[in-house]
């Protein structure tokens, strides 16, 4: 099995609650897709970046994703009591099961 781990850091100087973290997960969300559809000419526009610049914007945008979904993790195992690396772990089986690793 192929994985892509990634560390992220619990941000400092926030308060952060399961639902603002939320909407902000889909606020990063709505921008990802924002970006796709802008920079792959999905809305019509003109694209004037190089493919690299194109990637290294969705880069960007899909980390901020990553970063307010860890968020959200730390969220859930402080607020909580989550147990993220037992759901990570049950995550992982379940992919299994359905025949996706």
């Amino acid at each position: 099995m192929q994985k892509k781990t990634i560390t992220l850091p619990r941000l400092s100087n926030l308060s952060p609650t399961m639902e603002s973290t939320a909407l902000k997960l889909m606020e990063e969300a709505g921008e990802l897709a924002q970006a796709i559809g802008k920079y792959r000419g999905l809305n019509g526009e003109t694209v004037d970046l190089a493919e690299e610049q194109v990637m290294a914007k969705i880069t960007e945008e899909l980390l901020d994703v990553a970063q307010t979904a860890v968020s959200m993790m730390f969220v859930l195992e402080e607020l909580y009591g989550v147990d993220i690396d037992k759901a990570l772990g049950e995550h992982i089986d379940k992919l299994a099961k359905k025949g996706y690793l």
